[in-house]
């Protein structure tokens, strides 16, 4: 399960599934040079994005809803 506090480098890394994801909220997280350091909740927060929806989303994206 993917959650709010995990790095979004390691969420990638570990599901490249989520790819898509991040791509459809026009976030270019597998180029970031701060996505190994950066929380989900963080990141998405910094481009004004809801985190709790981002976060159902990826974890569909892995079959974790």
């Amino acid at each position: 399960m993917i959650t709010k506090e995990m790095h979004i480098g390691e969420i990638i890394r570990q599901h490249p599934e989520t790819v898509q994801v991040f791509t459809n909220y026009h976030l270019d997280c597998p180029e970031c040079q701060i996505a190994d350091f950066e929380e989900l909740e963080h990141g998405a927060g910094v481009h004004h994005i809801d985190v709790e929806k981002l976060l159902e989303e990826l974890n569909l994206a892995v079959g974790k809803s």
